[in-house]
């Protein structure tokens, strides 16, 4: 996905979902899947 700037989204690589928001353990998912790795 192309956001406005023309500039290459991130995608999440579990669901492909757009990535918003980057954290540092987890770079490639996305919020909902980063959730799954918590214990």
């Amino acid at each position: 996905m192309i956001n406005m700037n023309g500039m290459k989204q991130k995608e999440c690589r579990e669901c492909g979902c757009e990535i918003k928001e980057q954290h540092e353990s987890f770079l490639y998912e996305c919020e909902r899947c980063i959730g799954k790795h918590e214990e």
